[in-house]
């Protein structure tokens, strides 16, 4: 079998690596990748490392020819894009923001405008691929999470499963400067970035911050009070989460690893961390890996969480839910 896909906005970060990973899959194959500021140029000539591709209009978009569509699109536009998409039996995988809150006020609420697809919310699943799996084989809709969702819920949803928590979460997180898009922003010029290293969005106040919260929710009702902080780091790409748990009782290090070494064993990106050592970017960069260090603190247990923001953050991810979807061998295209 192979699936042919589409990509909506292959010119931003999120749809270069796309069609990197589309481009060596032994099961897919990429038959459009759109653009409405570069219509007609080659994908090379924007990102030397992608496939020889040219990039079209999305009106022209051949979407007959394509199992799945992948989008890289801002959020609003994303959602009308999957409407028209599904409408003609063409699955999706959003990697946009669109689908990731299942209450539209909350959406309407963090992104300032109206859900242009409300009726789609409840049907999206929220393809976290670890714990989406079952669900995503029917999928018409996926929607694809969030890099900083990512780094904190795999490693705290199995242990707000087993009851091993209590209180507040403190999520301390940094991501490389490709979290924040390819289009060009002052505070994210290397003049700005380089030699800085600064938080932003603190508290309550990242549009992630719903989105984490929700999840948290999925093992846990209600939701255990989350505070989350990001920083920008000046490195092109990578997260890394710093979370801070205190502990049920009965609970410590060498039982959080053994509660994670149960959940994860036999994943194949998911990798749990000797004792005494700890997660950092060069653990995951470039793969679809979640790597996942456990230490001991008095009555508290730290995990340091880390990603690929572009890979297990978005696209590898994305391309990991599709290999589900579509009944494919899940590492296939992926590192």
């Amino acid at each position: 079998m192979t699936v042919r896909a589409g990509i909506y906005g292959g010119s931003g970060y999120t749809g270069q690596v796309l069609a990197q990973i589309l481009a060596r899959h032994p099961a897919a194959e990429l038959i459009f990748a759109t653009s409405n500021s570069h219509a007609g140029t080659p994908l090379r000539r924007l990102s030397p490392a992608a496939p020889d591709v040219t990039l079209i209009d999305p009106v022209t978009a051949p979407v007959d020819q394509i199992d799945v569509a992948f989008l890289c699109l801002p959020h609003g536009a994303s959602a009308e894009a999957a409407l028209a998409l599904l409408e003609v039996g063409v699955r999706v995988v959003d990697l946009s923001a669109d689908f990731r809150l299942k209450d539209a006020s909350t959406y309407a609420a963090w992104y300032h405008a109206a859900h242009p697809a409300p009726a789609l919310l409840t049907e999206a699943v929220y393809g976290l691929t670890e714990w989406a799996r079952p669900d995503l084989p029917a999928a018409r809709l996926v929607a694809n999470p969030g890099c900083y969702p990512t780094s904190i819920l795999m490693p705290v949803g199995p242990l707000l499963q087993a009851g091993a928590l209590t209180g507040t979460i403190i999520a301390d997180s940094k991501s490389g400067v490709s979290g924040a898009g390819r289009a060009p922003k002052q505070h994210t010029h290397f003049v700005e970035v380089a030699d800085n290293f600064s938080p932003y969005g603190i508290g309550q106040s990242h549009r992630h911050w719903p989105e984490i919260v929700q999840g948290l929710g999925r093992w846990q009702a209600p939701a255990p009070e989350l505070i989350f902080s990001p920083h920008l780091l000046p490195v092109p790409r990578g997260i890394l989460s710093t979370i801070y748990l205190s502990m049920a009782p009965g609970w410590d290090a060498a039982a959080v690893r053994g509660a994670l070494d149960a959940a994860y064993a036999g994943e194949p990106f998911v990798r749990v961390l000797p004792a005494g050592e700890l997660a950092s970017l060069a653990h995951v960069n470039y793969t679809n890996s979640c790597a996942i260090g456990v230490a001991g603190a008095g009555h508290m247990v730290i995990l340091t969480s880390a990603i690929d923001n572009l890979v297990k953050g978005a696209s590898g991810q994305a391309v990991q839910n599709m290999n589900v979807m579509f009944g494919l061998d899940e590492t296939s295209g992926l590192l």
